[in-house]
């Protein structure tokens, strides 16, 4: 590792107090334009369930940008595919990009069709039952996932972005 990145890996870690009190765990890290890229996952206490999430950090964060991604994609999906951490780190913004629903939840038949259920949770709080255990992604996502992130980066000037049912999520 080059001395430059060791200083920006350095810069970028959780401190091991905060991993525990949120109980985020680090699937994967990459450094990338200048920043980090991390694939995170968490016991979420709105799901009921471990949530996974990417986090792209810049060099020198100014705001964090929450991209909501579309059917059947996952919290790799834009991070992978959009090579956004470029101009994001031109710009100075972190990236957040939460998974599109919850997945294990064991509900018969959710998994059966790829616009309903696994992979499409329409970034809403189901209302019915058996759904509405761990089908609340609104909730979620402005309650538990941003909260956490914003706490965890300092950043407290937030966007909202998506593409197809991300879009739609961020309406």
């Amino acid at each position: 590792m080059h001395r430059e990145d060791a200083r920006l890996a350095k810069a970028h870690t959780l401190h091991p107090n905060q991993r525990t009190q949120q109980n985020m765990q680090t699937l994967s890290e990459h450094l990338t334009f200048g920043g980090t890229q991390r694939f995170l996952q968490h016991e979420s206490s709105t799901i009921g369930l471990p949530m996974r999430f990417g986090l792209y950090l810049p060099p020198q964060p100014k705001a964090l940008l929450v991209f909501l991604a579309g059917l059947t994609c996952t919290e790799e999906t834009f991070a992978i595919k959009a090579g956004a951490q470029r101009l994001a780190s031109t710009l100075g913004l972190a990236l957040l990009t939460p998974d599109t629903s919850p997945r294990g939840a064991g509900v018969p038949g959710e998994a059966d069709h790829w616009d309903f259920g696994v992979g499409a949770g329409f970034y809403l709080d189901a209302t019915q039952p058996p759904w509405a255990r761990h089908w609340r992604m609104e909730s979620y996502l402005v309650d538990e996932l941003t909260p956490l992130v914003q706490q965890h980066t300092g950043l407290t000037a937030t966007g909202l972005c998506g593409h197809s049912m991300g879009g739609h999520g961020a309406l």
